[in-house]
């Protein structure tokens, strides 16, 4: 009896030991991915950082300004004016009060369960 009894011991205890050797290596495998990708992590952000000091240099007018002018009889391409964007007195100006009657009778014919949408769609023949 105590003989089978130190057998399933030892047995138990070889495969408990068979078990940590392997969640150590798994533990191992999983560190050296990680540190894997946070090598990778880095390599692109350096590219990265590479990329945005690249795009500053290329978008300085000093840069720009050689390539327009020699483009500019081809395309067309005019300064920007200040007409073209129009200006504020030409933005309609917001109604003195608005039209409280109209409001009303939307907000009562919501309140009698007209729907206003449907109205117009039959009006316009959609429905």
């Amino acid at each position: 009896m105590i003989r089978k009894f130190n057998v399933f011991l030892i047995l138990a205890s070889i495969l408990m030991l068979i078990g940590v050797y392997m969640l150590k290596f798994s533990i191992e495998g999983t560190a050296a991915e990680r540190s894997a990708l946070q090598a990778h992590i880095a390599e692109q952000e350096g590219q990265l950082s590479l990329l945005k000091a690249d795009w500053a240099v290329l978008n300085q007018p000093a840069y720009i300004e050689p390539i327009v002018r020699r483009h500019q009889a081809e395309l067309a391409i005019e300064q920007v004016q200040q007409k073209q964007f129009g200006a504020f007195a030409d933005l309609p100006m917001r109604p003195a009060k608005p039209d409280t009657a109209a409001m009303d009778a939307l907000f009562e014919a919501i309140d009698n369960g007209i729907d206003p949408i449907d109205a117009i769609l039959e009006l316009e023949g959609i429905e």
